[in-house]
């Protein structure tokens, strides 16, 4: 694994959190927490946009995806609404998770609570090639369903 030094910022209200972690020694992805002045409700089918209480500069090439916690969305059914949400190099604001209530009952969101997992990556830059046509494969055109839901 490579480790890649990216400058952190706590901000006021989250100034009482730990820094992101793993959690285990081969997890993909850093617990990202809540930075609440008081408990949030989030009713079935509502949404909120959470802060963490930290702002990040990512070196030049990488990204941040935001993403779901497993446990949140099999237990709760609260989710990450813009799975995964990428934060780029260049964005210097507040971390903030957009999560969303698919749940039965309303879930409380309270300040240091583990709520989304922030997976850095690095970017690969498209360049663009038009074409006439383009080569063919085995799948072809087929799209949404084509392979079917079991093998042959």
């Amino acid at each position: 694994m490579t480790a890649v030094p990216i400058r952190v910022q706590r901000l006021a209200h989250g100034a009482d959190l730990p820094l992101p972690a793993y959690e285990t020694a081969h997890a993909a992805g850093l617990d990202l927490a809540a930075a609440l002045a008081a408990p949030l409700q989030l009713a079935p089918g509502a949404r909120a946009l959470v802060p963490t209480g930290l702002a990040i500069a990512l070196p030049e090439g990488y990204e941040a995806q935001v993403r779901p916690r497993s446990g949140l969305a099999a237990r709760q059914g609260v989710t990450v609404l813009n799975s995964p949400g990428t934060i780029d190099a260049d964005y210097r604001g507040e971390v903030k998770v957009i999560l969303i209530n698919h749940g039965s009952e309303t879930f409380t969101v309270t300040h240091g609570m583990r709520i989304a997992q922030m997976v850095v990556a690095p970017v690969v830059r498209a360049v663009w090639e038009d074409c006439a046509e383009l080569p063919g494969s085995d799948r072809g055109a087929g799209g949404f369903g084509s392979t079917g839901l079991t093998r042959p």
